[in-house]
């Protein structure tokens, strides 16, 4: 386990069959892949253990720090989606990074509106302040409403719009913690 939230378990994602097809399921659809910079829609099912792989050796490289996890609803033990905590790659606009973190949520159709990406989000961003990030990022595409609309929920700040990351026009959002606490 990575981390709790009232109503959801974030862990790692495993090898298995079942969580293998969910991935599968999840990542070959237009309308969540729309949303993801760089994202390739997956088009056979065997390339999820690709996936996961990718995301193990990731995770365990930086032990539990940042990582692509999934989201698990505890009462029915439904794997919502994926939430991300990592450091955002290289700008694609040719500026320097920062070193900027971005949390990130990709949930399949079947668990939205129901809170999930709100709730795993927040979680992400304690998750991240724990480890002692003052400053984490997220972005989405301007008309992304969803998404938009989860970031002003967990109390994130709009910084504008920009094209630093993903080569795609994008609404920055920023959550800052300082000594005192987390600045909403």
């Amino acid at each position: 386990m990575i981390f709790e939230t009232e109503r959801l378990v974030v862990r790692e994602w495993t090898d298995s069959p079942e969580e293998l097809a969910r991935i599968y399921d999840i990542y070959r659809r237009e309308e969540i892949m729309r949303w993801l910079g760089g994202g390739k829609i997956l088009v056979r099912p065997e390339q999820a253990r690709e996936v996961q792989s990718r995301w193990a050796a990731y995770n365990a490289q930086h032990g539990g720090r940042y990582g692509t996890w999934a989201i698990k609803v505890r009462d029915t033990g439904l794997l919502a989606g994926t939430v991300l905590l990592r450091p955002m790659p290289d700008p694609s606009d040719g500026s320097v990074s920062d070193g900027e973190v971005e949390i990130g949520w990709h949930l399949h159709p079947d668990s939205f509106k129901h809170g999930y990406a709100t709730e795993a989000a927040s979680g992400a961003l304690e998750h991240g302040f724990g480890h002692g990030l003052t400053e984490i990022f997220a972005i989405a595409k301007p008309d992304n409403a969803p998404s938009l609309a989860v970031m002003r929920r967990i109390g994130m700040r709009h910084l504008g719009r920009t094209s630093r990351w993903y080569g795609l026009e994008a609404e920055l959002y920023v959550a800052i913690r300082d000594l005192t606490g987390w600045q909403r």
